[in-house]
């Protein structure tokens, strides 16, 4: 099936992790700003089946070690494919590239970071007439629901801006037909594990009001996806009994993600960023991180430029929460969850957010309660802990209500120690052995947060 094109394609290869100084270029990523990947849905006369179009600069004209902008456009057509399943063809993209030898992809829509490694382009991987071709092949042999498929790479910087934002208005199309639908007005939820070559104990529940960490899928393309492709890698998840309906846990999402994590996640609460929280894979939009000092959440997204309230920028935090952990008080999630009247509703939803790039609050202030909104600080409002204190005072933020004072502290006798730290197995790395403590309970009169300067990359 791959016997013309120069590098190894095989499931062998997801997961394989191309450093910067391995790398030939990279395409996308947090330093680019117009990037996307995009699938249409079109009539079968619209399309020439297994053309590969490249719209700018191929491969082997790109200056090694730069980085550049990229625009992925699949066009599909088949009698019972319809535009429903424009995410599901779409996510596919994740999987196949991640095939291919010497070509990471991470992250999806418009996030995507694809580094191509120089092992594999001296090889002969040096134009995206290759990489098209081996995306043709593997959707027309996993997806035969497709007739014709047609793929065009851009990475003209005059090209890619007015397709760019048509993109950013076809997801948001999408996410708004997705809203509306309640988490108990359905039998069943999807998983995903799309992301288990990076993170093999994740598993991701999507349910009505929580999509996918990625934010790339909701309930209805899980759905449409489990129907096409019942061996795949999103399936269904029954969503059996309600063991506890204010955290979100149903013995249907535990059974699957048990199974699915071979024993090392046993117990998931959709609705709340403590004790058994959903875990974390590696491509979410965004990171909700526990701030002790003042009982709240701070969130940051990927592309966000700078570091966080807390000193640290969002590298640091994914790095934290990924890899298919549950850690508690750090929570990897979509945009699209903090539009949802289940976001952390067990932790007191918007109520319990303190801090938030202004970015984001933008693109989300029609969902955040307007008797909060203007007491949610972001990096205009505070650099660090202090300043965010003094922000929420002044604007009254009902976080601080459960401040004990400082004034009149509780004596010992009335003070019962809460931990800052719950999780079922918390690893702990030192002196080249791993140590896992089972059903972990850390107490602390004070914990502080602080970048390590020894390890910061000196650029």
């Amino acid at each position: 099936m791959f016997k013309d094109i120069p590098v190894e394609v095989g499931v062998i290869f997801e997961g394989e992790r191309i450093r910067r100084n391995d790398m030939q270029v990279e395409l996308g990523g947090p330093k680019v700003d117009q990037k996307f990947e995009i699938a249409k849905v079109k009539p079968m006369d619209q399309i020439e089946d297994g053309k590969v179009v490249i719209v700018g600069p191929d491969l082997k004209d790109l200056k090694e070690g730069g980085e550049y902008p990229l625009g992925i456009l699949i066009e599909a057509a088949g009698a019972q494919l319809d535009p429903g399943l424009e995410g599901v063809i779409e996510r596919r993209l994740h999987g196949y590239l991640n095939y291919i030898e010497g070509f990471m992809h991470l992250n999806q829509r418009y996030d995507i970071q694809i580094r191509l490694g120089k092992k594999s382009f001296q090889k002969g991987l040096n134009t995206f007439e290759i990489i098209g071709k081996v995306l043709y092949r593997l959707f027309k042999n996993e997806l035969p629901i497709i007739e014709k498929l047609q793929i065009t790479f851009i990475t003209d910087i005059s090209k890619i801006g007015s397709l760019y934002t048509d993109a950013l208005a076809s997801y948001e199309a999408r996410d708004a037909k997705a809203r509306g639908l309640k988490d108990n007005e359905v039998p069943e939820f999807y998983g995903c594990v799309l992301c288990q070559s990076f993170a093999p104990s994740h598993v991701c529940v999507i349910t009505p009001q929580r999509y996918s960490n990625c934010g790339a899928i909701s309930w209805h393309d899980g759905k449409a996806s489990a129907s096409i492709d019942p061996k795949g890698p999103i399936f269904a998840i029954p969503r059996g009994d309600v063991i506890n309906e204010e955290k979100g846990e149903f013995s249907g999402v535990n059974e699957a993600a048990k199974k699915r994590s071979m024993g090392e996640v046993t117990k998931v609460w959709l609705y709340t960023a403590f004790d058994h929280p959903h875990t974390s894979c590696g491509c979410f939009e965004a990171v909700t991180f526990y701030i002790p000092e003042v009982d709240g959440f701070g969130i940051v997204h990927r592309t966000f430029k700078g570091v966080t309230v807390n000193g640290l920028p969002f590298s640091t935090l994914a790095d934290s929460t990924a890899g298919g952990r549950q850690i508690d008080g750090f929570h990897g999630m979509s945009l699209e969850y903090m539009r949802s009247s289940k976001f952390f509703a067990a932790d007191g939803g918007w109520n319990r957010v303190v801090w938030v790039p202004k970015e984001v609050k933008e693109k989300v202030k029609d969902f955040i309660p307007k008797d909060i909104i203007g007491k949610i600080a972001t990096e205009d409002d505070a650099k660090g802990i202090d300043d965010l204190k003094t922000f929420l005072k002044e604007k009254n933020h009902p976080i601080v209500a459960k401040w004990t004072t400082e004034e009149a502290p509780a004596t010992e006798a009335e003070t019962e120690a809460t931990p800052v730290m719950t999780a079922s197995t918390l690893p702990i790395s030192a002196g080249g052995f791993k140590i896992i403590l089972t059903d972990a309970k850390i107490y602390a009169s004070k914990v502080v947060i602080k970048k390590d300067e020894s390890k910061t990359e000196k650029r």
